[in-house]
């Protein structure tokens, strides 16, 4: 019998239904993880006790190392697989992480929700990303993970405000965590019965790679990357052999050490000034609430203008908001910091990602990304070692202020290694 499928065009408008529907699902992926910026390192503080900020940050240095190792065999497994299985899987990951820690009886307990959330941001986050590229094709990368990357911090910035207002009428535990029990179904339901593959998008973009005309829109092509690389070449390619995709590494990996600190330290930082918990909930959520909203436009700016610069000025913005934090005083200033170190997310989060999609040939994207998200949430584990031991050593603002020397240090190697990866030819097509 003839089929009368509807035939695969790549492009944002060709695709927005489900385009749309994968932003939603991005959003409750970042909500599940959201649930814990606010409460989590206060209820490390107050109920369980914790000995030092280097054991109190244990659960994101657990999350951010099973992320980071789960990130890079999800590209591969969703080539291999294709894209839906391992979003589902995902999901079944991130369903019990709410209900242990809401019953919670030792810190270990909580340690381990974070190992399995791990695998739920590392599976279900990095699959929506991939598929996002598969669906808009090489013009708009940049948008695409604009709206990506909105949408799952933004959930972040929500929940983390959500839950500490929460907190402050209800208590630590368990009402803050029946969102993230709302997430997990949600996002697992909506995953099951309305996310479609994306493998044909995938095997479209090949074939029109294949023709020469069309050569010129790939920058792998004018780097010379092959279509048919192992794993192993992906990885080299990734981490050193290319200077774009290893500046873009590095520096993920940088933003992300920021932000495993920030999302330790700075709730404490705040709760140490005298602030109710509601008001610390909210300066936490500024910096992910600017950061998701920013991407919006940062994503397509860098369509429109190149991706080098954006991140290395992002990195430098980010460096300059933490040193107001750490400097500051007052929720005013903080707010201000706040912003500013949100903003400079945003001009270099979507941005990284787009790099990626830039070089990497459609064959072996999939393996690029995971590459790139491995180095990128080592980050947060390296961030929380880092920043737990600066401060048991010395202070908080010692802490703040070492990471934000390292994030100016990031962008100023972006700066003198990254080429520019959108060329001027293709942004004015």
């Amino acid at each position: 019998m003839t089929g009368t499928a509807t035939p695969i065009r790549l492009g944002l408008r060709e695709n927005l239904p489900q385009f749309a529907l994968l932003v939603g699902v991005n959003a409750l992926v970042g909500g599940l993880v959201g649930q814990e910026r606010t409460v989590l390192p206060l209820l490390a503080e107050e109920e369980f006790a914790l000995p030092g900020y280097s054991a109190m940050l244990t659960f994101i240095v657990a999350f951010g190392i099973t992320k980071a190792i789960v990130n890079y065999f999800a590209g591969t497994l969703a080539d291999r697989f294709g894209r839906k299985p391992v979003l589902l899987v995902g999901w079944l990951f991130g369903l019990p992480v709410p209900l242990l820690l809401i019953f919670a009886p030792t810190w270990g307990w909580v340690v381990f929700a974070n190992v399995l959330l791990g695998v739920n941001q590392g599976l279900a986050w990095s699959v929506t990303v991939i598929m996002k590229i598969d669906l808009v094709g090489p013009h708009k990368r940049g948008t695409a993970m604009g709206f990506n990357e909105a949408a799952g911090y933004g959930a972040v910035a929500a929940a983390a405000w959500a839950t500490g207002i929460i907190a402050e009428t209800a208590g630590l535990r368990p009402a803050p965590f029946f969102l993230g029990l709302a997430f997990a179904g949600l996002g697992l339901g909506l995953s099951a019965l309305l996310v479609r593959e994306t493998a044909g998008h995938v095997a479209h973009e090949v074939a029109l790679r294949s023709r020469p005309e069309r050569e010129a829109t790939h920058d792998g092509g004018a780097n010379g990357h092959r279509g048919d690389l192992s794993q192993r070449e992906v990885f080299a390619l990734a981490t050193w052999r290319d200077r774009s995709l290893s500046a873009a590494s590095q520096a993920g990996l940088v933003n992300n050490l920021n932000e495993g600190m920030a999302w330790g330290l700075f709730p404490v930082f705040f709760a140490l000034a005298g602030l109710e918990i509601g008001s610390v909930g909210l300066l936490v959520a500024i910096a992910p609430a600017v950061w998701g909203v920013g991407q919006l436009f940062t994503g397509a700016l860098s369509d429109r203008i190149g991706r080098k610069w954006l991140i290395a000025g992002g990195q430098f913005t980010e460096a300059a908001g933490l040193l107001l934090i750490a400097f500051g005083d007052g929720f005013t200033v903080w707010a201000l910091g706040s912003a500013l170190f949100g903003a400079g997310t945003a001009m270099a989060y979507p941005t990284l990602i787009a790099v990626i999609g830039d070089v990497a040939h459609p064959t072996w994207r999939g393996g690029a990304v995971g590459v790139y998200r491995l180095w990128r949430d080592l980050g947060f584990a390296v961030g929380a070692v880092l920043a737990g031991a600066l401060a048991d050593l010395y202070s908080l603002t010692v802490a703040i202020v070492v990471v934000a020397a390292i994030t100016a240090a990031s962008g100023l190697d972006v700066a003198v290694r990254m080429r520019e990866t959108h060329p001027r030819e293709v942004r004015t097509r």
